[in-house]
């Protein structure tokens, strides 16, 4: 997995953890062990109720054994998305 990884370095990734949430930031850097690095990032928070609330948390450290997804973001696409009028159910824990 490492190597795939190597691939998304400085471009934008979406990281599903094992907790449930979503990051949205720059890959700059992950280790052997699938730490993340993160720069510019934010959390998605996702409601039924209310549109996506984006958290900021700016560079941040992911840690390798809550990573479940991660996959490249298509910037174009992403920046056209109404999230304030995008409702989904809060996402589902992961079982290993």
């Amino acid at each position: 997995m490492t190597s795939a990884l190597e691939n998304y370095i400085n471009r934008t990734v979406a990281v599903i953890t094992s907790d449930r949430r979503m990051t949205v930031g720059t890959l700059k850097g992950f280790d052997q062990i699938i730490h993340l690095i993160l720069d510019e990032s934010h959390e998605r928070v996702f409601s039924s109720s209310q549109g996506v609330e984006q958290v900021v948390l700016g560079l941040c450290i992911v840690r390798g054994d809550s990573v479940a997804v991660t996959g490249e973001i298509d910037e174009e696409t992403d920046s056209a998305l109404d999230l304030g009028n995008i409702r989904a159910e809060p996402l589902n824990s992961v079982a290993h």
